[in-house]
């Protein structure tokens, strides 16, 4: 099994303990991974709204980088997954619209054919190793309360995901509860585990973007969770590193460590936890 790795920007610069424990873990399942190093920024759900189609072509560009290698493209982000699956969707379903996006690729050597699917690592998984497979390599059980955080836009909007994310329904997605289950840990049910973090609006509002990190971190915390785990590089920065600051909009002094899905996996498969990248926490397990 081999996928072409969309890292995006976030899991090699700011999250880098993200790509770390993603390929550390790949290793234990027996998945081969390629990088595409030659890959540009998905755009991050912002570029649109300044140049619609440089955003499909950009995407459209990334997604041959996987098609001229006959894989599957994974990625680690909610956002990159959302622009990227998108962009799939707008391409695969308008013709005319891909003869114009395939007519600017070609100035770079590159044509859109729609041949590679795009999934994110947590329904990649899933849906080609496998919940009984897993299991098999679970060496540590979590033994832990864990609160899932999905965050947005890996289950929103329904239409967009609907088929790949294994049918998840967006208002009751239950794949990395799955997960915990199997790692032999206890998924925490809470209402914020499908809202906004607030990283989106940061720059823009960050009072507002602190109360929505907050407001998560404690419905977490108040359901008795001792850890959350999140598959997105960007709620994990305002989870982890924004906590403190997040913590005093609730008058809470937060200690959550919030981990990546990788590195939650990796606990559970007994990897050193410097391997995992754990030591870049803000907020230590």
């Amino acid at each position: 099994m081999k996928y072409a790795l969309y890292t995006g920007c976030t899991a090699k610069e700011s999250t880098p303990e993200l790509l770390k424990s993603t390929l550390e873990v790949a290793k234990v399942l027996g998945i081969e991974i390629e990088i595409l190093e030659e890959a540009s920024c998905c755009g991050a759900s912002h570029l649109q709204d300044f140049d619609e189609f440089l955003a499909y072509v950009l995407n459209a560009r990334n997604i041959c980088l996987a098609e001229k290698r006959g894989l599957k493209l994974v990625t680690l982000c909610n956002t990159c997954q959302l622009m990227l699956e998108n962009t799939k969707r707008k391409l695969d379903s308008d013709e005319e619209f891909r003869e114009k996006v395939n007519e600017k690729l070609k100035e770079v050597g590159y044509e859109y054919k729609g041949t590679s699917k795009v999934q994110h690592f947590l329904y990649a998984i899933l849906e080609d190793v496998g919940l009984e497979e897993i299991s098999k390599h679970v060496k540590k059980p979590l033994n832990s309360k864990v609160a899932p955080f999905y965050g947005c836009h890996i289950i929103r909007p329904s239409k967009t995901h609907d088929g790949d994310n294994l049918n998840e329904n967006p208002y009751k997605p239950d794949a990395i509860e799955s997960l915990i289950k199997v790692l032999l840990g206890v998924p925490v049910d809470y209402e914020s585990k499908i809202k906004c973090c607030g990283f989106h609006v940061d720059l823009q509002n960050t009072e507002l973007s602190e109360n929505l990190t907050a407001n998560a971190l404690l419905d977490a915390n108040e359901n008795g969770a001792e850890m959350m785990v999140t598959p997105c590089p960007l709620c994990h920065l305002n989870l982890d590193v924004k906590q403190k600051a997040a913590a005093k909009k609730v008058n809470k002094n937060f200690k959550m460590p919030v981990l990546h899905l990788p590195q939650l996996l990796g606990l559970a498969f007994g990897i050193d936890k410097e391997k995992l990248g754990l030591n870049h926490h803000i907020i230590p397990l």
